[in-house]
């Protein structure tokens, strides 16, 4: 039978990350407290449920945009919330209907909890669920605190892996949505728009799915210097605000040697990249939208029907973890160099400026709860 561990491994007051709707960033106490830890048998945690205890937590811009405006579209800050859904942990305490875990596992947190009863659920794209309370987006709670209970079924084993790659295996889990369903294959000419952290993680897969070639785009020289040293083949391109985007897509075309990219992978969800996009793509191509955006937008609906090209969006992730968890294991995709920053949890605040800071040069933010040993 499982039970929890030893109370000796809980010792420090669970702590989280919060935010609310004044835009205030704090870090104070959170449940579940010390003292229900520390008194808590396995049999107390809900059934199929277990204790983790965090260790490294990577800063999403989700997580920023509700810090800084309170809402990403119908998704509102009303109350004091805390934030955080990229977390790897240790288990702490299992209740005794769960048997594939034990005290001691080190997992990866897949942060959303769905109703296993809705047409999306039962047709394998719980992405969809139409009762999904995904942790960090408001009203439910996110990760960024010391210890959680959460299903036990989406806490994925990740071995002798790091807390921190585990911790990134949800961004590469966007990454990797993206691109089984664009369909990137090898030889495909693609072009990625955004070189932040899902830009550069969708450019590690391309690489690995052998697209070429490459063009990645951005308004940021560092981010563009960053790209050219996890793919040196891959050609980068700086955004020219002043273009209109029939000429941006001229230049982008002319970046990849002349080809049109087939797939166009868009990382940003800014209308003008967006635009340029839907501008570079080939008769028949694909424009797929992975970035979050604007409530509403402008597009050029004649060259998207003219050119029969496919205008496709993307919400969250399914069914990803096992695969980025043996990507990660083989070696297949390295995400270390994307980590420019680390904090200690007691330290978000700071965590929290650089990550929205664009002078900071910072790219993947990671909060820490404890170092790996």
């Amino acid at each position: 039978m499982s039970t929890t561990t030893t109370i000796e491994t809980i010792s420090k007051p669970n702590i989280g990350v919060y935010t609310n709707p004044e835009h205030k960033l704090w870090v104070e106490d959170s449940t579940p407290n010390l003292d229900s830890l520390k008194k808590s048998k396995g049999e107390d945690l809900p059934e199929g449920w277990v204790t983790v205890a965090i260790k490294s937590t990577g800063i999403c811009g989700s997580d920023i945009h509700f810090w800084h405006a309170g809402a990403i579209g119908p998704m509102v800050v009303e109350n004091n919330h805390i934030l955080g859904h990229e977390s790897a942990g240790v288990v702490l305490a299992t209740h005794p209907s769960v048997t594939h875990l034990q005290p001691g596992d080190r997992v990866a947190i897949e942060p959303g909890l769905i109703c296993n009863n809705c047409e999306a659920c039962l047709t394998g794209r719980y992405n969809g669920c139409e009762k999904m309370k995904f942790l960090s987006t408001p009203p439910i709670d996110g990760l960024l605190r010391r210890y959680v209970n959460h299903p036990a079924i989406w806490c994925h084993k990740i071995g002798d892996m790091s807390y921190e790659n585990g911790a990134l295996l949800e961004p590469l889990s966007v990454a990797l949505a993206g691109m089984e369903r664009s369909g990137v294959a090898l030889g495909d000419s693609v072009l990625i728009c955004g070189a932040g952290p899902i830009g550069l993680i969708t450019l590690l897969c391309c690489q690995a799915a052998g697209a070429c070639p490459i063009v990645i785009t951005d308004l940021d020289e560092g981010r563009l210097k960053k790209a050219a040293e996890l793919c040196p083949r891959a050609k980068t391109y700086k955004i020219n605000t002043s273009l209109q985007p029939p000429e941006a897509a001229a230049e982008i075309i002319e970046a990849a040697n002349g080809i049109k990219p087939a797939i166009a992978l868009e990382c940003t969800g800014v209308e003008s990249s967006v635009a340029n996009a839907i501008h570079s793509v080939k008769f028949g191509g694909k424009v797929f939208v992975i970035g979050v955006g604007k409530p509403n937008m402008t597009l050029p609906f004649m060259r998207l029907s003219t050119q029969e090209i496919d205008l496709q969006f993307q919400y969250r992730y399914c069914n990803t973890w096992p695969r980025a968890i043996r990507l990660v294991r083989d070696g297949v995709i390295d995400m270390r160099q994307l980590v420019t920053h680390r904090f200690d949890i007691e330290d978000a605040v700071k965590a929290f400026e650089t990550s929205g800071d664009v002078k900071s040069g910072a790219i993947k933010v990671m909060i820490q709860s404890e170092v790996d040993t």
